[in-house]
Order: C-alpha cells, then sequence, then structure tokens
C-alpha cells in the first residue's frame, strides 16, 4: 500500500463526515488509544475496542465538532503501518500511528496531540 494515497483517502474520508465510509478503513476488532475520548466523552477513558464502541464514539464526535476538517501535513509508512502527521480539530496537530492487519484494515491506533 503507498502509504501517501492512503493518508489522501483517509483524510479526504474524515472530511467528508460519512462516518460508513471513515469505518471502511478499519477492522472489526479496531483498538483505538486517544487522548480525545476524554475530551469528547468527559471521562477518564483514553481506549475503546471494537468497530461498534468506535463507531459510537466517531458519530458523537463528528456531531460535537460539525465543522471537523483535516489537513494532511505530511506521511510515512512503518512496517504495516503509517504516520500521519496533520492538523487537527481546534487548531491542534496530531499524529496518528495506524497498524494494519493481514487483510489491510486497521487494527490498532494511537494518537497524539499538541
Amino acid at each position: 500500500m503507498n502509504h501517501q494515497e492512503f493518508a489522501q483517502m483517509w483524510i479526504n474520508a474524515w472530511n467528508s463526515h460519512d462516518l460508513e465510509a471513515i469505518l471502511t478503513h478499519y477492522s472489526d476488532d479496531i483498538e483505538i488509544t486517544t487522548p480525545m475520548i476524554a475530551v469528547a466523552t468527559g471521562g477518564k477513558e483514553s481506549s475503546l475496542k471494537g468497530k461498534e464502541a468506535v463507531r459510537e464514539y466517531w458519530r458523537k464526535a463528528l456531531d460535537k465538532f460539525p465543522d471537523l476538517h483535516f489537513d494532511l501535513i505530511h506521511s510515512t509508512a512503518g512496517v504495516d503501518s503509517v504516520a500521519l502527521f496533520y492538523k487537527s480539530i481546534m487548531d491542534k496537530h496530531a499524529v496518528e500511528v495506524m497498524f494494519f492487519n493481514e487483510d489491510g484494515k486497521i487494527s490498532r491506533m494511537y494518537a497524539h496531540y499538541d
């Protein structure tokens, strides 16, 4: 997989606000870890497991941030992984590291924000 093509598809899916298009990149057993979970939900959790839990979290996040827009700054490739550096919501910079399973779907994701 070309990390630059993937990065643009991923950014385009998020900027479309089409939750089902976003979720096509992720495996059913996805595990995400991001400080934004606590921000969006007002809780103390920072990780979610499973596509249904992630779907619900992202649905709430998209509702909470109707003007959500990501601007890709750079992408890099690793072993069965990519890292995307982009401008996120609230004018924050973000780095997301995504690990792919054997089906080419993201099975783990870690997000970092400034």
